[in-house]
C-alpha cells in the first residue's frame, strides 16, 4: 500500500499540534492529556448506493490508553481483574441489575469497553437485553488462555472506521504525549487503512486533517 501522504507536511502539522497543546503561541496546555485524532472527508461516495464498509486496525501505539474497561468474568477473570486493578462484575452482580433498562445504560456509559468471559458471553443478552449492543459496546470475549492485561491493550489500540450515511469520519488515532515520530506513525497506518477499505482507495479520500482535542485543524491531505 503505497503512502500518499506528504511527509514533510505530516511532520509539520505534528509540530503545530504539539507545540499549541504545549502552549506555545496562542496555544494553551491543558489539564488532561488531548487525543489527536485524524478528521477525512470523502468524495466520489455515495453512501446511499456504494457499500458501507467497516473495519478495524490495530494500531502499534495505544491512542487512548484512558479507556475504562470493565471485566464481566467467571471467578478466575474477576480474581485476575482484581489483581490488575479492572472493574469486574460476576453474574450474580449482572443478575441484581435486573435487566433494568435504566441501570443497564448507566453501566453502558461508565465504561469506555467491557470484556467477557466465554461462558459469560453467551448470557449477557440474557441478563442484560440489548442495552450493551445499543450503546456499541457488546463484550470483547476474553477466552480462559488470553492474557488479560494483553487483550485489554489490544483493545486500547485497535480503531475501527465505519462508514454511516455521512462523508465523514473522525478517529482517535494518537495523543499529545506520545513521541512526535509515534504519533506520525500512528496516523499514517490509520490512513493507509482506511485508503484500503474504499473502492478506489486515496481517489476516494478528498481532504485529510489531525487536529487535537483542544487545538486547531491541520491539513495533512487535499
Amino acid at each position: 500500500m503505497s503512502n500518499k501522504l506528504n511527509s514533510a507536511l505530516l511532520d509539520k502539522a505534528v509540530d503545530d499540534i504539539l507545540a499549541y497543546s504545549s502552549g506555545e503561541g496562542e496555544g494553551k496546555k491543558r489539564n488532561f492529556t488531548e487525543t489527536v485524532e485524524i478528521q477525512i472527508t470523502l468524495k466520489n461516495y455515495d453512501p446511499q448506493r456504494d457499500k458501507r464498509f467497516s473495519g478495524t486496525f490495530k494500531l502499534p501505539q495505544i491512542p487512548r490508553p484512558n479507556l475504562k474497561c470493565c471485566m464481566l468474568g467467571n471467578a478466575a477473570h474477576c480474581e485476575q481483574a482484581d489483581r490488575i486493578g479492572i472493574d469486574h462484575m460476576s453474574v450474580e452482580d449482572l443478575k441484581k441489575l435486573n435487566k433494568n433498562k435504566k441501570l443497564v445504560k448507566k453501566l453502558a456509559k461508565k465504561y469506555d469497553f467491557f470484556m467477557a468471559s466465554d461462558n459469560m458471553i453467551k448470557q449477557i443478552p440474557r441478563l442484560l437485553g440489548p442495552g450493551l449492543t445499543k450503546a456499541g459496546k457488546f463484550p470483547t470475549l476474553l477466552s480462559s488462555g488470553e492474557d488479560m492485561q494483553e487483550k485489554i491493550d489490544e483493545v486500547k489500540g485497535t480503531i475501527k472506521f465505519q462508514m454511516k450515511k455521512v462523508m465523514c469520519l473522525n478517529v482517535a488515532v494518537a495523543n499529545v504525549d506520545m513521541e512526535k515520530q509515534q504519533i506520525i506513525v500512528n496516523v499514517q497506518l490509520a490512513a493507509n487503512f482506511l485508503a484500503s477499505l474504499l473502492k478506489k482507495q486515496w481517489q476516494n479520500i478528498g481532504q485529510m486533517y489531525i487536529k487535537s482535542t483542544m487545538g486547531p485543524p491541520q491539513q495533512i491531505f487535499f
